[in-house]
This record gives structure tokens, C-alpha cells and sequence, in this order.
């Protein structure tokens, strides 16, 4: 029954809130009609000030020096005009713009240097740009069609003047100079045309005392001597001379300006009355329908609060079920079924029976009861997708790592295939090919462990001597494509411990490889080696001369060192997998061991490995003395890679024992 009741009600509310919105609308359009029309009058009172400077400055420059008392007493209207229109930002504008050369315009018109023409365009262009920026000649109304004829007749008002003043100044040059000059002639009469047309305009807009008003003005003695100039001036079509008085026709046509102008604030001052009666009607319409609105509004908040208490029960219950299948249950089984190991057969958890608690809610009616077998239907297909997920993801990476450990054991036989050439090669421009093959097989070995890598198989680290940090880099360098541009510029001796030597020269062989890529093929890539005494870790640095890299690439950059999860493997962009590979790579050799990325000095990138004490194993004198390891371009371009060899070796047998237990 309440339900019933509502409905009615809330319509009218919308109703009421409709005429609310509808008297608000009309209560900002009439305020700001009449504020438009306030700032317009201002903006015409400049115009018409701009207007008189322009005829007198064309008289003047027509020799009529007698103009000039008249003409020093408008440009200080004018400048007085301008100081209190900069309070507009869009008047303003235009005055920087259009009015910036008015004092040289001046200047030049004082001295007798300017042309007339071109003062006229000058002031022409000032002109028209402020009738542009004038408020009226945008602003529209929605309701009220006196109040649009009002700003229409406005606006075809300031059009009709500026025709007018435009011929009067043009003409008082022309009386001045004694006859038309190039193309004032056609000026003149497209001035009059234009003039005409906007008085038509206004007419059919205009209210019948507003053409009253009009036809006084233009029934004046002065507007009928104006008139009879212009006859006159269009006799002299031909250029003949014209024996005009420019002092007469200008104080008739002045007249004759004023008296439109007047016109003009009259249509205005009944615009803004208009604005004013429709703004007084629309808020005593706005407040009878706010109080009523909120009368509508608390019926409804009565009957909403009465219906409700039929529905707060089973929708709890529907809630508090929601709340638990999206905070607990949910997460929790999504989580078991990701966690999962591979072996587990079932992923889904079983079924609930048809009679589950939180489809049958006690008190609610059949449609709560549909929304919370919707809201099961939901949580079964949530996990049904978690599923199928999770079996892509385990498919994916049985994948890889059945191709790389096909591949690793593939290349590893190729690797011994070619150890045993090298020993029965004696040529050594053979051998030296051969150390090419031996360098390439080497590369692809380290690509078939970047997918064992990926796909997380983390194969048993056997027991394996310590090597030398000059030697774990060497053995990395000896993994890149581009190995003779890496340059060991200084590594301090240290022993990494055996189970990490091939994780950290692997690790080694991507951050360089990386550095090869993202630098000119000019520019060597540095090794440097250290210990850190602050906090008992040792450091290796490779750093590039390259193009870089931005602050949120380096941020993406150490997320990827620091994941370890599947999602990153499938989602991540394939440019980006050698991150991922340094990430896990860090990961795998345990807590403390840290990648970071800064910029080199002088432009490029510098990758810092950091190794905790842990993976360091004390120093020992070795049995053999190694001889001090040469730069490397040096060392792999000798025919017999003398030092890259003997680290090569060892890290070749660390491998393969990893790839034979694999």
C-alpha cells in the first residue's frame, strides 16, 4: 500500500523539482542578461566616444585644423573611457591588442605624417573588435521573446551607429580634402548600405515607441542638413570637386550620432527593465516551489521510512551474505585455488547443496530471494573463472619449462660438441670460429634458462666451489652478444659462494646485456666491483652511456625486480622479460640480494647488484696464481680467450651439473 502511494507522490517531487530547476534557470539568465546589458551600454559609451576621435582625427588629417580643440577634449573621454572598461579581461584583452598603437596613431595625426586611409582602418578595426567582444552580441534568451527582441534591437543599434559615425568620419575627411580619394567613394556608399539594413532590422524588432523614438531622431533639422551632404557627396561619384562645408557636416552628423546614441541607451534602459521584472518574477516563483518541493519531499521521506521497515530485514541478512562472500569466502577459496599445487587434482571446491543458507533468507520476499540465488550464481562463476585461470597459468608454464629444459639440454650436448672441437683444432683462424660458435651456443644456453627462470623451476643447487668476482664477470660477459664493447674497468677481488655463482653471472649477463642495448654501438659498457664496508655486502655496477631512463620507467623497472608471481610473466609487455628474469633471479638467491637502476653521470643508466655477506665466501689463496685479468675486448679478441676461458669453464660445469640433476 505504501509502495502505491509512493509512486504518485515521488512524481509529483520530480515535477516540483523540474519547476525548480526551470525557475533557477530563468533567475540566472535574467541576472546575467542584466548584467550583460550594464556592461554593453559601458562598452558602447567607449564606442561612441572612439567613434567622435575618429571623425575629428579624419577631418584633421583633411586640413581642418580647427577640429583640433574638439578632437584634445574626446581623446580624453576616450582615455577615461578605456581606464574604466580594464576591469573586463576579455575588453581588456582587446584593448591591449587592438589599441596598443593608439598614442603613435595620435603622434602621427598631430604632425600632419598620417594617411588617412590608414587612420581610418586603424580605428575602424579598434572599433568593430569592441562591438565583437560586446556581451549582448552573445547572449541569448530561452523564455522571454521581448527581452530577445531587446538585445536584437540593441545589437542591430550598434551596427546602424557605427555606420553612421563611420560615414560621418570618412565624409569630414572628404569635405576636408575637397573631393573622394581612391576607393573612398565605394566606402561611402557600402557605408550607407550597411547603415540601412541594420535600421530595417531594428525596425521589425523594435517596439512601437522605440521606431518612434528613431523616426524623431532621424526627422531633426540636423538629420535632414546631414542628408543633404550626402546627396552631395553622391553627385560626386565621378571625383569632381565638392564645395562642402566639413565644419557643418560635421556638427549635423555629431547630432545626428547623439541622438541614435540615445536611441541606443533608451532600447537598453527597457532591456534592463525587462531583465529586472523577469529576474523579481522568477525568484517569487523559485521560492513558492522551493516550499513546496520541500512539503512533496517530506510526504515522501514519511512513506520511504514507513515502507522501509518491511524491507531492513531480509535485506541485512542479503547484505551481511554479500559481505561474506566478497570479504571471506570468495578471496579465500579464490586463494586456495591460485595456491594450489600443480599436482591437485580439483580446483572447484564442491558444490553447496540446493538448500544453501544464503539463498533462502528468512523473511524476505520472493525477489530478495532471487537476488541472493543471483548473488551464489555469482560467487560459483567468480570461482569457476579462478579455476580456468589458474589451469592457463600452470599450462602455460609446464610449457615453458618443458621447451627450455628441451632447449638446455640440446644446447648443452651442442656445448660439449664444440669443447671437443676446440681441443682438436690446431688452425687458429679455425679456432677462432670455433670460440665464435662456442660464444653463440653460450648465449642460447643462457636464453633456454630465462625460460626455466620464467616458468619458476627452480632446479637443485649442487655443492660448488667458490668462484672470483672478476671471474663471475667475466663468465657473464661472455653470455652478451656484444661482448667487446664491455670494458672491466676495476673489481675487487671477493669469492662468491658456490650455489650462487651461476645465479649472480646469469643476473650479470642480462643487466649488461641490457646496457648493450640501450647505448650507442660506440660506447662501452663499464663493470665495476667493490666492497661495501657500511653494511658487509659487496656490489657490482654496470653502467651505460646510453639514452636513459624516466623516473616512472625506472619505478616500473624495480617492481619488476622485486615480483615473483605468475601475473607478471603473462601480463607484462615481451620488451620488459629480462626484468623479470633479473627480478627472479634476484629473488632466488635470497633476502638481501638487491637490484637497483640510477642515472649515470653525463647521461645513461647504472645498474647496481647488491650481494649480501652471506653469498660471500671467505678469500683463499688459490693453488695457481691466476695472471692479472686483462680488459675485456682485449681478452675475447686474443685468439685464444685466455682469461674469459678460464671463467667460462668453471661456469659451463656449474651448469650442466644444475641441467643434468634438472
Amino acid at each position: 500500500m505504501a509502495v502505491v502511494i509512493t509512486v504518485p507522490v515521488c512524481m509529483l517531487l520530480a515535477v516540483t523539482g523540474l519547476a525548480v530547476d526551470g525557475r533557477t534557470e530563468a533567475l540566472g539568465d535574467a541576472r546575467t542578461t542584466r548584467a550583460e546589458v550594464d556592461l554593453s551600454l559601458r562598452v558602447q559609451a567607449l564606442v561612441h566616444q572612439m567613434q567622435r576621435e575618429r571623425g575629428l582625427t579624419n577631418g584633421l588629417l583633411g586640413g581642418r585644423k580647427a577640429f583640433l580643440p574638439e578632437l584634445a577634449a574626446t581623446r580624453e573621454r576616450v582615455d577615461a573611457a578605456l581606464a574604466g572598461m580594464r576591469d573586463d579581461n576579455a575588453i581588456e584583452g582587446v584593448i591591449r591588442r587592438q589599441l596598443g598603437r593608439l598614442s603613435g596613431i595620435r603622434a602621427s595625426a598631430d604632425r600632419g605624417d598620417a594617411g588617412r586611409a590608414t587612420t581610418l582602418t586603424f580605428y575602424t578595426t579598434a572599433i568593430n573588435a569592441l562591438d565583437t567582444v560586446d556581451p549582448v552580441a552573445e547572449t541569448a534568451t530561452r523564455a522571454d521573446h521581448q527581452l530577445s527582441n531587446g538585445l536584437a534591437g540593441l545589437r542591430e543599434l550598434a551596427a546602424a551607429k557605427e555606420s553612421l559615425a563611420l560615414e560621418r568620419g570618412l565624409l569630414n575627411g572628404v569635405f576636408a580634402e575637397g573631393a573622394f580619394q581612391g576607393r573612398e567613394y565605394l566606402t561611402f556608399t557600402d557605408v550607407r548600405a550597411r547603415r540601412i539594413t541594420a535600421l530595417d532590422r531594428f525596425r521589425q524588432v523594435a517596439t512601437s515607441s522605440q521606431r518612434t523614438t528613431l523616426e524623431h531622431a532621424f526627422a531633426t533639422e540636423y538629420a535632414r542638413r546631414a542628408t543633404a551632404y550626402e546627396n552631395q557627396a553622391e553627385d560626386a561619384a565621378d571625383g569632381s570637386a565638392l564645395h562642402a562645408d566639413a565644419g557643418a557636416w560635421w556638427n549635423a552628423m555629431t547630432v545626428l550620432v547623439d541622438d541614435l546614441y540615445a536611441v541606443q541607451e533608451s532600447v537598453g534602459d527597457d532591456v534592463r527593465d525587462r531583465a529586472d521584472r523577469l529576474s523579481h518574477d522568477a525568484e517569487t516563483g523559485l521560492a513558492a516551489y522551493l516550499v513546496a518541493g520541500a512539503l512533496v519531499a517530506t510526504l515522501v521521506a514519511g512513506l520511504a521510512a514507513f515502507a522501509s521497515r518491511s524491507l531492513t530485514r531480509p535485506l541485512g541478512a542479503l547484505a551481511e551474505a554479500a559481505h561474506d562472500v566478497a570479504r571471506h569466502r570468495l578471496p579465500a577459496t579464490v586463494a586456495r585455488i591460485q595456491q594450489s599445487p600443480p599436482d591437485h587434482g580439483e580446483l572447484l571446491p564442491a558444490a553447496d547443496p540446493p538448500d544453501h543458507p544464503d539463498a533462502r533468507l528468512l523473511g524476505g520476499t520472493a525477489e530478495i530471494a532471487e537476488v541472493a540465488a543471483s548473488l551464489y550464481q555469482v560467487e560459483q562463476t567468480a570461482l569457476h573463472l579462478a579455476a580456468q585461470q589458474a589451469a592457463l597459468r600452470r599450462t602455460t608454464t609446464e610449457s615453458l619449462a618443458n621447451l627450455g629444459r628441451r632447449n638446455q639440454n640440446l644446447v648443452r650436448r651442442q656445448l660439449g660438441l664444440i669443447t671437443r672441437l676446440e681441443r682438436q683444432e690446431l688452425d687458429p683462424n679455425a679456432l677462432a670460429e670455433l670460440f665464435e660458435l662456442d660464444h653463440l651456443a653460450t648465449r642460447m644456453r643462457r636464453n633456454a634458462e630465462n625460460l626455466l627462470v620464467l616458468a619458476g623451476q627452480n632446479p637443485p643447487r649442487p655443492t660448488a666451489a667458490p668462484a672470483g668476482g672478476l671471474e663471475v664477470v667475466q663468465s657473464a660477459i661472455a653470455e652478451v652478444e656484444q661482448y667487446r664493447r664491455v670494458l672491466i674497468a676495476a673489481v675487487e677481488p671477493v669469492q662468491v659462494r658456490g650455489h650462487a655463482v651461476a645465479d649472480v653471472a646469469h643476473l650479470l649477463a642480462e643487466l649488461i646485456e641490457n646496457g648493450l642495448i640501450s647505448s650507442p654501438p660506440t660506447e662501452p659498457v663499464e663493470v665495476h666491483g667493490w666492497y661495501d664496508t657500511e653494511d658487509g655486502t659487496y656490489c657490482f655496477a654496470v653502467v651505460d652511456h646510453g639514452v636513459g631512463m624516466s623516473e616512472a620507467d625506472k619505478e616500473r623497472a624495480h617492481a619488476r625486480f622485486s615480483g615473483s608471481g605468475d601475473e607478471a610473466l603473462l601480463t607484462s609487455p615481451t620488451r620488459f622479460l629480462g626484468h623479470l628474469v633479473v627480478g627472479r633471479l634476484a629473488h632466488r638467491l635470497g633476502e638481501g640480494a638487491q637490484v637497483h637502476l640510477f642515472d649515470t653521470p653525463g647521461g645513461g643508466l647504472s645498474a647496481l647488484l647488491a650481494l649480501p655477506g652471506r653469498l660471500l665466501a671467505p678469500a683463499q689463496e688459490p693453488a695457481a696464481p691466476l695472471p692479472p685479468a686483462p680488459p675485456a675486448v682485449s681478452c675475447l679478441l686474443n685468439g685464444f680467450r685466455a682469461g674469459v676461458a678460464r671463467a667460462e669453464a668453471r661456469a659451463i660445469e656449474a651448469r650442466t651439473t644444475q641441467g643434468a640433476s634438472s
